[in-house]
């Protein structure tokens, strides 16, 4: 029998270093971060990322220059553009509010290119159907992105990194939509007045949808398929030397990346001649991911935005947990008074980002998002003991290592009735291409379960639609080889039903799932296999762990901390 990929992978050297099971008595954030294992380049890098402020609101951003001189910026080109035409609001129409975000723009040496302000109107106050009507968000999966960070790690392909000037401003708006005057930028000559846009804007609902449309049509023009697996990914295979070249679009970050370079030269020129764009180089800092790389793999992870999180929560000296979530806890929906709802929604939405590279607190912030209707001081004491495991991990992240493959795995397993409340069980499963986690999730079932199998079962089908999703992408872009996918599950039970169609009795209430996998293995398109409790990954998704269970899942997931002191 193939051993799983649990088994194949062996451990990995960087994730030997585990945090200590004592508990320190010094709780400076220093003893969990260093930088001494970074290259010198890189180091420069991660420390520009700390060195600008960001200011609160565009009446601190008047006082600095840089921020006040990128705000007219935005403005004059917003003039350029003809986005606006200033107007009196007519009777019966009501105009969105707007505000200022600000970003740093770096090079890739980690300086900074340049200070970015950019207005954005408050669209959830438009009405469907007035000042809206169809919308889309042209936003790369997350998962997508994990699988090219893959297929470069594995095929030594590089991964460029272009931004997009004011793209929302290249789309046409149907609709009539007011807006408020800027914020700071008011005259006597604006006194009454409000802008009717004529071109999209950041914040309205309809605007992603008007840019990527541009873009698609642009794109498509360069002679680029669109993926049907997620439509914001692009990609062109030359007949000629038979290589690749794949675009991923987030808004208006572009990823590019294959083994092509003529190719992904002309798209960056023909890129340039359509849009206002700048190459931003080698991908290093994407939607607050930092990305580093070596000769032997890539690694993602979330550092400044961990600090950032616990630096606003005043816990930086706080002291850290050894694990995200107690083992065997018993949290239910009346765990303790009520909290604020609002600041416990916020914070919890901050942690539900970290899990881009943060499997291991994907279960512990699951849990908590359970509560996010009425949350209360139980719950709120998780999310605290969330935030104190990260104090001691803050580098920790996904490491992609060359394995010269892209063979898709799947590990998949429940908790049976785990949750209190309702006595559903929870769903996990993971999958990893070129033996790289990419994708993975912990879900509480929607139904009830009767049996330990039963519960397993429905964990076996989500996982599998994944990794059918995954097969379908890779196989638009010709990356996969033929084969069947491997699945492995603990359980012998739900193994029985998916080879055995006569079990009527105890498949009733999972009929669709054990037709849609007999469907699958009969068409010898997945091969299902048993794997051991103590080489199943996926249980960390499920259930609280131990710290020891903790570690071992962080290191077969491929976890590791560069940032760890030696």
């Amino acid at each position: 029998m193939e051993l799983p990929i649990a088994l194949r992978k062996g451990t990995r050297e960087a994730a030997q270093k585990a945090l200590p099971l004592e508990v320190l008595d010094d709780h400076d954030i220093g003893n969990f971060v260093s930088y001494e294992a970074l290259s010198p380049s890189y180091r420069v890098f991660v420390a520009s990322l700390q060195t600008v402020s960001i200011p609160k609101d565009w009446k601190a951003a008047k006082q600095d220059p840089k921020w006040h001189e990128a705000m007219i910026e935005e403005l004059e080109a917003l003039r350029k553009n003809k986005t606006w035409v200033l107007t009196t609001l007519p009777a019966g129409k009501k105009a969105v509010s707007c505000k200022w975000i600000y970003t740093v723009k770096q090079n890739p040496e980690g300086k900074v290119e340049r200070y970015k302000a950019r207005l954005v109107a408050r669209g959830y106050s438009q009405t469907h159907g007035i000042d809206y009507d169809e919308t889309f968000a042209p936003v790369a999966k997350m998962n997508t992105v994990r699988i090219l960070v893959s297929c470069a790690a594995n095929f030594g392909w590089k991964l460029h990194q272009l931004d997009v000037k004011n793209a929302f401003l290249h789309g046409e708006l149907q609709e009539e939509v007011y807006m408020e005057i800027p914020p700071g930028f008011g005259t006597s000559q604006t006194t009454g007045k409000v802008c009717r846009l004529k071109k999209s804007l950041y914040g309205l609902k309809q605007s992603p949808r008007a840019w990527f449309d541009r873009f698609r049509r642009a794109v498509r023009a360069m002679g680029y398929g669109q993926c049907n697996g997620d439509h914001t990914v692009f990609y062109r295979h030359s007949l000629s030397n038979r290589k690749i070249t794949i675009l991923a679009v987030y808004v208006d970050d572009i990823i590019i990346t294959g083994d092509d370079d003529e190719e992904i030269k002309r798209l960056k020129g023909c890129l340039s001649n359509e849009f206002e764009v700048k190459d931003l180089g080698n991908l290093k800092y994407f939607l607050g991911i930092e990305v580093a790389r070596t000769e032997k793999g890539i690694f993602l992870c979330q550092r400044k935005y961990t600090l950032d999180l616990l630096s606003d929560m005043g816990m930086m000296g706080c002291r850290a947990a050894p694990t995200p979530i107690e083992q065997n806890h018993q949290v239910t929906a009346q765990s303790g008074e009520l909290v604020n709802k609002e600041d416990y929604q916020k914070l919890v939405g901050r942690l539900l980002y970290l899990c881009h590279t943060r499997p291991d607190i994907t279960y512990a912030v699951g849990v908590v998002s359970r509560y996010m209707h009425e949350p209360r001081s139980g719950h709120l004491d998780i999310v605290h003991r969330i935030l104190r495991y990260l104090k001691g991990t803050p580098g920790k992240g996904l490491w992609f290592a060359k394995s010269g493959h892209l063979e898709v795995d799947g590990y998949s397993d429940s908790d049976w009735a785990s949750c209190q409340d309702d006595r559903r069980s929870t769903s996990g499963y993971c999958v990893f291409v070129g033996g790289n986690l990419v994708s993975w999730r912990s879900k509480k079932q929607p139904v009830v379960s009767r049996s330990t199998a039963e519960a397993e079962y429905r964990a076996l089908s989500q996982g599998l639609c994944e990794m059918l999703w995954v097969k379908y992408l890779l196989s638009e872009l010709k990356l996969l080889r033929k084969g069947p996918l491997k699945v492995w599950c603990d359980n012998q039970s739900a193994i029985a039903i998916a080879n055995n169609p006569v079990q009527h009795d105890r498949t009733k209430h999972v009929e669709i799932d054990r037709f849609f996998i007999k469907e699958k293995l009969d068409a010898g398109i997945i091969s299902l296999t048993h794997v051991s409790s103590g080489q199943q990954f996926a249980d960390c998704l499920t259930k609280g762990l131990g710290t020891k269970d903790c570690n071992l899942a962080c290191d077969k997931m491929g976890m590791i901390d560069i940032y760890h002191p030696s």
